[in-house]
């Protein structure tokens, strides 16, 4: 299969205006492979992994890149070009390293700060989120390859350019990476509504990393298990019930300042 035609024109749109988060095509997405652009996520087409499409399958799995073959008409709907049976978006940041950026924090003679999202899968929440922990002095967020809000220019543009500011480290295994955090002296502290303990009472000082789950389910079973603390916002019995996740990001973000100017 050959180039469609203004397929790399696709491609050079997306970098020089930041249209959107998506390059399609075999060439215009071997272009962005070969750039160094981080890739976030791979749809490839059903039934057709052939010729250059397949060829593209060794690239992925040297870079570490997990691909989903999803029908046709999914491919449709994502773009209107000729995609050629692959469609890929395009991370508007690189990813950090979470060891060099814990040890950078270490080396700096400062307590690590990391928040942690899990299952935070709204553009504009993250982009919020990104803005609170650049502004409190946060040295990174981390969140999970798989259920994370992309980080798209519309994420760029909802954080006020924080997320091209603050560190973000994308994990395949959350629970891996936890643990490591753990390991390094990092205390977990996971936010949910299912905890006796007020956020105003906790010890939230030395290294630290918060953890905010999804606005439906809230932590996951395996994350909540992995906390070394569970805190809550404390809410007046006249409220609607809970917060914003990245309203409730910021308050216990700047609890977490508070405690540390003390």
């Amino acid at each position: 299969m050959g180039p469609a035609a203004g397929g790399t024109f696709a491609f050079m749109e997306f970098r020089k205006k930041e249209k959107d988060a998506f390059v399609y095509g075999i060439h215009p997405v071997l272009e962005a492979l070969q750039s160094g652009r981080t890739v976030d996520k791979v749809w490839l087409q059903e039934g057709v992994l052939q010729g250059q499409l397949k060829d593209l399958l060794p690239i992925f799995r040297s870079k570490n890149i997990i691909w989903k073959q999803v029908p046709l008409a999914k491919l449709n709907t994502l773009v209107k070009g000729n995609h050629q049976g692959v469609v890929i978006s395009v991370s508007a940041v690189d990813f950090a390293d979470l060891d060099t950026v814990v040890a950078g924090a270490f080396e700096a003679g400062e307590d690590p700060f990391i928040l942690i999202l899990d299952g935070v899968t709204d553009v504009r929440n993250f982009g919020a989120i990104a803005r609170t922990a650049a502004c409190a002095g946060a040295h990174g967020i981390l969140v999970p390859e798989k259920g994370s809000a992309p980080l798209s220019a519309d994420a760029v543009r909802t954080s006020a350019g924080a997320l091209m500011k603050i560190p973000v480290c994308r994990t395949q295994s959350l629970y891996g990476s936890i643990k490591m955090l753990k390991n390094s002296g990092v205390k977990i502290v996971g936010a949910t509504e299912k905890t006796s303990e007020a956020l105003f009472d906790a010890d939230l000082t030395g290294p630290i990393a918060i953890v905010m789950g999804d606005e439906e389910t809230g932590l996951s079973i395996d994350t909540w298990k992995l906390c070394d603390a569970h805190v809550k916002i404390p809410l007046s019995a006249k409220g609607v019930g809970s917060l914003n996740v990245s309203v409730a990001a910021g308050v216990i973000t700047y609890e977490v300042v508070r405690q540390r100017a003390k």
